[in-house]
């Protein structure tokens, strides 16, 4: 094991990003060759003959692969070496660049970690608008993005939980949110929930605990905060609003395995193409001169065509503008008359800050997509199928793991089953990675390579993980076959269910029947009259059985009084369903489950949430 004292925890975290990046599948190796690469994504690239010159001394495991703490252990030689003290030199003379000190006893001794001004100015100004209106952050909004109060905002919880609702209304139940006197017990209670349930919309939360959040550690916080955002920013983004954008020969399914990133990027282009300007290829160096910013604003600025929205006439002599930071203000203040100046300042645009570019087109996209159905285009939408609860929650869940590349689209992000073999080392499938055909994949014969790792993922199901896949082969995975894929996905995340279980419990096998045993006796115990018989049981449809769990886990955590507990009517199912689920990850249980699948009572996601509840009442045994 490679020694990490001088390391603090974010560093740490900031080198198995890094890392990450490079290791496409997850298995904590890297091939030498790909050294130069991790070691830029580290901030820390290096001559050609360097990095050659490290993997001759360096002593790998004797099939090329080099393991995260042998990376740690040349950063580490490097952060003592010449080029390692003239490139900390470098990034620190950076304009917008913070950098500061560990936290940690070790880290006095000159660890530093940077996070972006720009970013929190940005992350700023944007919870201000969204949470202008709350009482609850009366306490903390309006933040001044020019200090440090937005570390100081989140210790308790309330504005990241917020922040989450912002994005996606009605994940986490208000009632459920400790607002008053709070304790360092009610404070810890809605930073599980907060956390919880960003993990639950698909952030990846796994390097970020409770403490950090109080703490208001600079990096994390602004990760996470990025991660919320950036969901909800492309939360709202309709298929059917885009049907605009189809080039020739290419159908609906087609468009919706694009990423969001992907789809920006068509909107922006097909807006600029009409104003008879140059494409961009990118939200970064392309419109570092405002010219195609210019263009996109005039092009979806409402014209005064549609009953009850007035023209808003864009001023385009700030292109006349020499310089460039001047010209970015002037184009600023014309988004402004749109509604649309937020996340980025003029220096952001002509530095080509990638992050702050995205959000800003993102927010733009929502207030103004500016597009039409063709003419004389006749779509079949009874074809095409959007995505489901069920799918969303796999996607979420898969994402909220960190996998590597982030799943947009179920099928077509799976297709060449990468993705796959990252959940398998997940549930401790051990994966043969020398068998895995990885991107970029040839012109000709790249759906062959892709054919074969499915094939291979397949294979790893039936024969290691001992799955039940009759009927299922690499090319229905392939293809995108949603019903036998989500057959493999399901047995996937049960498995990761069970394993949690297994390790809290000393490795005991588990299975369906012990975790409804283990709710009727922990119900019992705590004088509930609750029980289940299975998890199709018609009762659980009322949330009470989960309700009554929870209050036995953590007594006094339910507020009775709050709910309907006798002939419940839809609505009022519904409602004890979105106080169950928010609770349950507000006592520190990560459910992915929705309200809807306890009302429905869907069997899958109902094990699920008893499992998660299992488990966390287990630890306190």
């Amino acid at each position: 094991m490679a020694s990490t004292a001088h390391f603090s925890e974010e560093e740490m975290a900031e080198l198995q990003e890094a890392f990450s990046k490079v290791d496409i599948s997850g298995n904590g190796f890297i091939h030498a060759n790909d050294l130069t690469d991790v070691l830029k994504a580290a901030n820390l690239p290096l001559p050609g003959y360097k990095a050659r010159e490290l993997i001759q001394n360096l002593t790998t495991t004797g099939d090329g692969r080099i393991s995260f703490d042998e990376f740690i252990s040349i950063f580490q030689n490097l952060k003592s070496d010449d080029v390692a003290k003239s490139f900390r030199k470098q990034i620190n003379k950076k304009e917008g660049i913070c950098a500061i000190g560990g936290t940690s006893e070790q880290s006095s001794a000159g660890t530093q970690h940077s996070y972006s001004e720009e970013e929190k100015y940005a992350f700023v100004n944007w919870i201000n608008k969204a949470l202008e209106k709350d009482p609850d952050c009366k306490h903390v909004v309006p933040m001044n993005p020019e200090t440090d109060d937005l570390f100081q905002a989140v210790g308790d919880g309330i504005v990241l939980c917020k922040m989450i609702n912002f994005s996606v209304p009605d994940t986490i139940d208000e009632r459920t949110i400790n607002k008053k006197k709070l304790t360092p017990f009610t404070i810890q209670e809605n930073l599980n929930l907060a956390l919880n349930s960003a993990s639950a919309i698909g952030c990846h939360v796994v390097n970020i605990g409770a403490e950090d959040l109080k703490e208001g550690k600079p990096y994390l916080v602004l990760g996470l905060l990025w991660q919320v955002i950036k969901i909800g920013l492309f939360a709202d983004i309709e298929i059917s609003t885009l049907i605009a954008l189809l080039r020739e020969g290419e159908s609906l399914e087609d468009l919706m395995k694009l990423s969001p990133e992907e789809l920006l990027l068509r909107w922006a282009n097909y807006h600029l193409e009409n104003a008879g300007c140059n494409k961009i290829n990118n939200f970064s160096s392309d419109i570092k001169d405002s010219r195609a910013y210019y263009h996109l604003l005039n092009q979806v600025a409402p014209k005064g065509d549609e009953e009850g929205i007035p023209a808003i006439t864009i001023d385009m002599s700030g292109l006349r503008e020499k310089d460039d930071v001047q010209r970015a203000e002037c184009m600023l203040q014309q988004a402004e008359r749109l509604g649309c100046r937020q996340f980025v300042t003029a220096t952001d645009v002509v530095r080509g800050n990638p992050k702050l570019n995205l959000a800003f087109i993102a927010n733009l996209f929502n207030k103004y997509p500016a597009l039409h159905k063709p003419e004389n285009q006749d779509i079949d939408w009874s074809s095409i199928e959007g995505e489901t609860r069920e799918e969303r929650t796999f996607r979420n869940w898969m994402n909220s793991l960190g996998v590597n590349p982030r799943v947009n689209h179920l099928y077509s992000d799976l297709s060449d089953a990468l993705v796959i073999f990252q959940l398998y080392e997940k549930i401790k499938v051990p994966v043969d990675w020398n068998r895995v055909n990885k991107p970029p994949y040839p012109k000709l014969g790249g759906n062959m390579k892709k054919l074969e790792n499915c094939n291979y993922a397949v294979e790893l199901g039936k024969n290691q993980a001992k799955f039940s896949l009759v009927g299922i082969a690499g090319q229905d995975l392939n293809e995108g076959n949603r019903t036998l894929t989500l057959a493999l996905i399901w047995q996937l995340m049960r498995r990761y269910t069970l394993n949690i279980l297994e390790d809290i419990g000393g490795g005991e096998k588990v299975n369906d029947e012990i975790i409804v045993s283990w709710v009727n006796e922990t119900l019992t115990a705590a004088g509930k009259d609750s029980t289940i018989s299975s998890f199709k049981d018609s009762k659980i449809s009322t949330s009470m059985p989960v309700l009554d769990l929870i209050d036995a886990i953590q007594p006094g955590s339910i507020k009775y009084d709050l709910l309907k507990t006798e002939d419940l009517n839809d609505e009022e199912k519904l409602n004890n369903a979105k106080y169950a689920i928010s609770m349950a990850r507000k006592i520190g249980a990560r459910v992915y489950a929705l309200p809807e699948d306890l009302v429905e009572v869907k069997p899958k996601m109902v094990m699920t949430v008893f499992a998660c509840l299992m488990g966390k009442g287990m630890k306190k045994v």
